[in-house]
């Protein structure tokens, strides 16, 4: 067993050190550049490297000798367990001071850090196992902590609650989904389907007149109200009132899935996101008229949902998706706060916000969900269960970590590359069984 310590100003406790010494470690301090060349090479003996530079505290970019270490750790392609964090990894963050080890395991104490968590830091974390040392839950408590992880143990006390023998489809909501236009019926019917296997009693689809009857033949357990349409056979301002007498008996609505951006479409979607006192789930289409009116949303009677893509929320707040992705908590946050909504910013750890500024970070999921109609899946996922009486952020947060979960089932079955939204909506039923 051998060690090196580097940095000459490292010591080590004496009770440790004693531990290792009988152990017939061998200590070699390591203070400088030269002292490092000396013993670079036989690095390459080692089966296993400890990565202990740097801690948590670290907030400027990291240089000279220490830089030269790092970036000589990530050449030997050996497996690197970091202490606490990988050593040159801003813990607030999640981005490289400069350079960063990458680790194949991280050993955290407590809690897990944001820069475990968010890209790029989830990167050079790999596997992140979580230590308890004993802080008491109190002081936990006190420090009103905002920045929260969606975890398995919670999802599955949510899921437990079994049904009552006695009950009937009344008891498990009815959902209204306002959705589809010519070439988009595809995200409609997936939004129903996904409400539908995430045990919404009933489902309803408004759908434009003349698309009605493709979805009389796509969707089966799901009903269809055939509503006036524009020419571009779009949801028309016409619609209105129709709607409206539709949400008389729903606890849900779904507003977007495919719905079009034709200019009169859009207004109604303004006009009932300041009408409507249910809970909706605004997503795709739904969010396009709210670019540069987001105002609107604090026009609403009802709770708001959100669910953008980092390019949908880039034209809710009349910014970039770059810019967007290098402060997701930040963006989602603020959001959510100012307009009092529930934002879901989909994308690389999906972040949940909420009105008072509370944020979840989604552990699941993979690059197989960047693909056409998995947005669609979730939107419906998360309408199948408010409307089922789950309140909004349970089921928000159950609906987006069981959508990664179902995404990963996919691609250890066939691939990222291969996997499509209706993979997603075949795996619902095996996770609600608790098969996680």
């Amino acid at each position: 067993i051998s060690a090196c310590l580097v940095g000459s100003e490292m010591c080590i406790r004496d009770s440790n050190y004693n531990i290792f010494h009988h152990m017939k470690g061998e200590v070699i301090s390591v203070p400088s550049s030269k002292d490092y060349q000396k013993i670079k090479k036989g690095m390459e003996i080692f089966d296993l490297l400890i990565d202990g530079i740097f801690g948590t505290g670290l907030d400027a970019e990291v240089r000279g000798y220490y830089r030269e270490v790092i970036d000589h750790l990530n050449t030997l392609q050996k497996p690197i367990v970091a202490i606490d964090i990988p050593s040159g990894l801003d813990a607030n963050t999640g981005k490289p001071l400069g350079a960063a080890v990458r680790a194949s395991l991280t050993v955290t104490f407590g809690l897990p850090k944001v820069g475990h968590l968010i890209y790029p830091g989830c990167d050079y974390v790999g596997t992140l196992k979580v230590v308890d040392i004993g802080i008491p839950r109190r002081l936990v408590e006190e420090e009103k902590i905002q920045n929260h992880l969606l975890e398995h143990d919670e999802i599955r006390r949510w899921l437990s609650i079994p049904r009552r023998p006695d009950s009937h489809k009344g008891d498990y909501g009815h959902l209204l989904v306002i959705a589809g236009s010519v070439g988009k019926t595809g995200a409609a019917a997936m939004a129903c389907e996904a409400a539908l296997r995430m045990g919404a009693g009933l489902v309803t689809l408004a759908i434009p007149r003349s698309l009605n009857w493709i979805m009389e033949v796509k969707l089966t357990e799901a009903m269809t109200e055939p509503l006036p349409e524009t020419p571009k056979q779009t949801l028309s301002l016409r619609a209105f009132n129709g709607i409206v007498r539709l949400c008389e008996n729903k606890k849900t609505v779904v507003l977007g899935p495919g719905i079009g951006t034709y200019k009169e479409t859009q207004s109604l979607v303004l006009k009932l996101i300041k009408t409507l006192d249910l809970p909706v789930v605004l997503d795709a289409d739904g969010l396009a008229p709210l670019a540069g009116q987001s105002k609107t949303l604090l026009s609403a009677r009802g709770p708001l949902i959100l669910t953008p893509h980092p390019g949908e929320m880039a034209r809710l707040i009349r910014s970039t998706a770059k810019e967007v992705q290098e402060d997701r908590i930040g963006v989602s946050r603020t959001f959510a706060q100012s307009h009092r909504v529930y934002l879901v910013l989909k994308g690389h750890r999906t972040v949940i916000a909420t009105p008072k500024g509370e944020v979840f970070i989604n552990p699941t999921g993979n690059p197989g969900l960047a693909s056409g109609g998995t947005g669609d899946v979730l939107t419906g996922m998360i309408g199948g269960l408010i409307s089922q009486g789950f309140d909004i952020l349970p089921a928000v947060q159950i609906s987006v970590f069981l959508h990664g979960l179902a995404g990963d089932g996919v691609a250890q079955e066939l691939g990222e590359k291969s996997l499509v939204a209706t993979d997603v909506i075949k795996k619902i039923p095996s996770l609600l069984q608790g098969k996680i």
